[in-house]
């Protein structure tokens, strides 16, 4: 059998190698047998595999209880990649509009290639029943969605796909697996961007998906045949991250909670959501299908229209005026200016953002610090609301 190439030395190192080969000589003509045929562990041009990028596929697939991981180049390419495997000309998609933005880009290629797409609103979730077709083959979902952290009910949503034996994925980038577990509440497969928080440093880019060994297979044929196959060195990057990931996400929760409490008094706030709230219309539902918090994610409406908000952003000095989330930098951003440019301007407002609305994705620092900061941003707005609360 092959050595492995993660134990080059005898004894294993204390960190990941960084695999950069792109292809590998065969030790005999069996080696090369045994390896195409699947009978050993082995690699042979990292398009198909590289023990990098395998390892850290490895590390996700056990934080999600998944019997395999599939990592690719971005998130989107993991939900595209979804997409191709396992829809044809004539199935039926169901997506909800609360969702990051691309995937509208990515609708409009489906709709080209013959898959019919139902958008949702949130508020539809709970009578999807009536929105599942017979040729209906895949309910796609975020929980916490993006932005508005609205929280669906997986195992409701499970139920409406197996009238028809659909596929539920589940974007589990908001909630992470640390505050939530999809395939145990009936997802088949958990799609990241790993770029975010199990990355969690600004660093890299990435995307997972998590379920069956079988669903692995088909992925992966897929993932070769596309060429979205994650370079070693970001592989590795998001190895380290995973190191720290758990401590992250939990110092992350605790931040969200203190800053939601605060921003829930203020009266230049309303329309606050973040799942750890009582007045949050879904916090019995994320009660009950998230764990040890509620993630480090919240959306909230800022005075009254787009400069009172953009007034606040530009007035913050810990908080950082940037997309993306889940880093170890709280980071907050104006949707429809940003991570909603992807939709018509019509589109971006129909399922309840709004101009004002902001996303702030909480970081590690002191919640003291951030709510110190929030508070004196907050001075600078020109108008009072109706208090969220």
């Amino acid at each position: 059998m092959a050595p492995d190439p993660l134990t080059p030395y005898g004894n294993r190192p204390m960190v990941t190698p960084i695999v950069n080969a792109v292809n590998y000589e065969y030790l005999s003509f069996e080696v090369l047998r045994q390896i195409t045929d699947g009978e050993i562990d082995g690699y042979t041009y990292h398009r198909d595999d590289n023990p990098t990028v395998r390892e850290v596929e490895r590390r996700i697939a056990e934080l999600e209880g998944a019997e395999d991981c599939i990592v690719c180049t971005t998130g989107m390419a993991a939900c595209t990649m979804v997409y191709l495997t396992y829809l044809k000309a004539g199935d039926h998609l169901i997506i909800f509009h609360d969702t990051y933005g691309a995937n509208y880009k990515v609708s409009l290629i489906l709709e080209r290639l013959g898959v019919f797409v139902t958008w949702l609103t949130t508020e539809q979730a709970a009578r999807i029943q009536e929105h599942v077709q017979p040729n209906t083959r895949m309910i796609f979902l975020e929980t916490p969605t993006n932005p508005l952290c609205r929280v669906l009910d997986v195992a409701a949503v499970r139920e409406a796909a197996d009238s028809v034996g659909a596929l539920l994925i589940v974007d589990n980038t908001f909630a992470t697996p640390y505050h939530q577990a999809p395939l145990s509440l009936g997802a088949d497969l958990v799609v990241h961007s790993a770029t975010k928080a199990l990355g969690g440093h600004n660093d890299l880019m990435a995307g997972a998906i998590a379920g069956s060994k079988e669903h692995y297979n088909r992925l992966w044929f897929t993932r070769q045949a596309i060429g979205t196959t994650l370079d070693a060195y970001s592989a590795f990057l998001l190895d380290r991250g995973l190191k720290t990931f758990n401590l992250r996400a939990e110092a992350m929760a605790k931040g969200a909670q203190a800053v939601a409490e605060f921003l829930a008094q203020s009266p230049k706030i309303s329309r606050l959501w973040y799942p750890g709230l009582p007045s949050h219309p879904d916090h019995a539902v994320a009660a009950r299908q998230m764990r040890r918090g509620f993630g480090g994610m919240m959306a909230f409406d800022v005075g009254r229209d787009e400069e009172d908000a953009k007034r606040f952003i530009a007035a913050l000095k810990t908080i950082y005026h940037a997309v993306s989330l889940g880093a170890t930098e709280s980071l907050i951003c104006i949707p429809f200016l940003t991570t909603m440019l992807y939709l018509p301007p019509e589109r971006r407002t129909s399922f309840g953002v709004r101009r004002n609305t902001v996303r702030l994705s909480l970081g590690i620092e002191p919640a003291q610090d951030l709510v110190k900061d929030l508070k004196q941003a907050l001075a600078c707005v020109a108008h009072e609301v109706k208090t969220a609360s």
